[in-house]
């Protein structure tokens, strides 16, 4: 379906066509002022320089050629010209409610599907393994999840890849501090042939207390990070008990980091490390020297990224360090080696901490100089801000530590539980699932409700609440509508029959305009990589249905066709309420 902005727009550029002047002028906008009128035209202003003409002027030819142009009858309700040049609209519920009944019989809603699908890979998650998923991991996730199902919700061929970090300083430490441990397993036998055992010699608990102790350590010792920052290289290089021992780390580790994405309603199509990227390193690398783009510096191979344009100091892409170890910006330009041999993307889209933002540009600049990737893949950093507490710093436990995102999620959803269980009489099973549904509507929708670039606050008693924008408070709208439907059905109404009527009042009419400015928000948030216009499109939906369920008798209306309208329009804003919350990647509960 056509925008309904461009159904407006079509007969103004016929207007202003008709009076002599460019179509491009006759296009219509949003009303920023809806107390004068719905959408507006300023298509005038422009004009002024152009054509030496008053802009108000102008405005006036082209609202009286608009009254005779085709279409004006079915759309126009009210068109007049203010000073200095703009055209004021009001446009008919009739026309409204057609539209409507269009989205209410496609699948999508009247969003047109991509005419030309793009493969868009997204990079998000990055968590390490062998540490547990924290509140740091939390944006990276929600942010990327909403966007490869917004990019899947307009046509386009999304694969989301959680990209471990399982190939630095790390692995070595681990092995280390295994070693110690447990000197005698075959893993550290270099003359060792057999079989390595299939069970991994730790648990997810025992990896988790393995790491930080193994760090906390090197920081101490210098011999003991020598041995570790040795072991990183050996297994880089390919050592055969460090590799099985790397096997069972990732077993160990993923495990558990899907169980923990599968709390946050989180999916990767891809579970691909850093380590998939070292096959390709050695082909990489010699390209780069062959064609001249590497070369040694201090013993390190670097290549050069910096351009005449920068106006601050972007230093030279390192490659190796001087003793042949990779780096994250080696394993970052392998991934997309592979990524553009497997999947010719065209689009690959990093969602990550905006302070690696250098990093990127160097990784992004070293893969368009080498020719690793062409001019026809886009490469796009997203670089979301940081999650603070009500202090404003980065958001940690009472006692000051990074908090577990498991911890958090738990929290959140025992907060919820409370709330549930004061305000209603219910089976405590099902409120602790409810509570579960609601808390995840909550997280994200507290998220993704900030623009990504920004940090935000944390607060829990906020984003929990029932009232203003929050996750909540748009799952109670969805279930105050599921309510009103399901007691009609009860009645022995059959709302499939239904279709939004043309008259409109007590708020019924802003309802629909609302409604009728799904597609449009759709697809500039996909455009614009912006999930926060989501949050606010179905923020002012929720409102303006709470506004109209208040000003009107829909189960008690007594004319049947009237209600049948009522009920037509419920089902819509139910349907498009819940294909915006999948979008932002949560669901709402049957009852609440």
């Amino acid at each position: 379906m056509k925008k309904i902005l461009d159904l407006i727009s079509e007969p103004l550029a016929e207007a202003f066509q008709a009076s002599g002047y460019e179509r491009e002028m006759g296009k219509a906008v949003l009303s920023n002022r809806p107390d004068l009128c719905e959408y507006q035209c300023n298509g005038s202003m422009a004009g002024a320089k152009k054509y030496k003409k008053a802009p108000f002027l102008i405005a006036e030819e082209a609202a009286e050629a608009l009254r005779h142009t085709k279409g004006y009858e079915e759309i126009f309700e009210d068109v007049s010209v203010v000073k200095p040049g703009f055209i004021n609209i009001k446009v008919k519920s009739s026309f409204v409610g057609s539209y409507l009944n269009g989205m209410l019989a496609e699948e999508k809603l009247g969003v047109e599907e991509a005419a030309a699908p793009k493969t868009i890979m997204i990079d998000y998650g990055g968590p390490n393994v062998a540490k547990p998923l924290h509140v740091g991991h939390l944006r990276s996730a929600i942010i990327g999840e909403s966007l490869k199902r917004l990019g899947r919700y307009m046509g386009h061929r999304v694969i989301g890849d959680v990209h471990l970090g399982d190939w630095g300083l790390q692995m070595g430490l681990i092995i280390t501090e295994l070693q110690e441990r447990q000197p005698d397993l075959p893993y550290f036998d270099e003359s060792y042939d057999g079989e390595y055992p299939a069970e991994a010699p730790f648990t997810i608990s025992e990896l988790e207390e393995i790491y930080p102790t193994a760090s906390s350590r090197s920081k101490e010792d210098e011999e003991y990070k020598e041995r570790a920052m040795q072991a990183t290289y050996e297994l880089q290089k390919g050592r055969r008990g460090y590799q099985a021992l790397l096997g069972h780390i990732l077993s160990v580790s993923v495990s558990d980091l899907k169980r923990n994405y599968e709390k946050l309603d989180v999916s990767f199509d891809l579970w691909k490390g850093e380590s998939d990227a070292d096959p390709y390193i050695p082909g990489m690398v010699q390209m780069m020297k062959e064609k001249g783009y590497a070369y040694e510096s201090d013993g390190a191979l670097v290549v050069d990224v910096k351009e005449e344009s920068d106006t601050k100091e972007i230093p030279p892409c390192m490659i190796l360090k001087s003793d042949g170890a990779a780096l994250y910006n080696t394993t970052d330009l392998a991934t997309l080696v592979w990524r553009m041999e497997d999947y010719h993307p065209d689009e690959i889209l990093y969602v990550v901490d905006k302070r690696q933002e250098l990093h990127f540009v160097q990784v992004f600049r070293c893969a368009r100089k080498t020719g690793i990737v062409g001019e026809e893949t886009a490469l796009t950093f997203l670089g979301f801000g940081t999650m603070n507490g009500k202090d404003g710093k980065p958001f940690k436990t009472r006692e000051g530590g990074v908090m577990r995102l498991e911890n958090l999620i738990e929290g959140i959803n025992e907060e919820m539980y409370r709330k549930i269980i004061e305000n209603h009489e219910t089976d405590k099973e099902e409120a602790r699932k409810t509570a579960q549904v609601v808390g995840l509507s909550a997280i994200k929708y507290g998220d993704l409700s900030n623009q990504a670039s920004k940090d935000y606050i944390f607060d829990i008693d906020r984003f929990t609440s029932f009232e203003g924008n929050t996750g909540p408070y748009i799952l109670y709208t969805i279930v105050r509508i599921k309510s009103i439907l399901n007691k009609y059905r009860e009645s022995g109404g059959d709302a499939s029959r239904c279709s939004i009527q043309g008259e409109a009042g007590n708020g019924q009419k802003e309802l629909m305009l609302e409604l009728a400015r799904f597609n449009e928000v759709m697809e500039n948030a996909f455009e614009e990589k912006a999930p926060h216009k989501v949050c606010a499109y179905i923020y002012n939906l929720a409102n303006e249905f709470n506004h109209f369920y208040h000003e009107t008798r829909i189960l008690g209306e007594e004319d049947e066709q009237k209600q049948q309208g009522y009920i037509a329009l419920l089902v819509l804003a139910k349907r498009v309420l819940e294909a915006c919350i999948d979008v932002l990647g949560f669901s709402a509960p049957e009852r609440m």
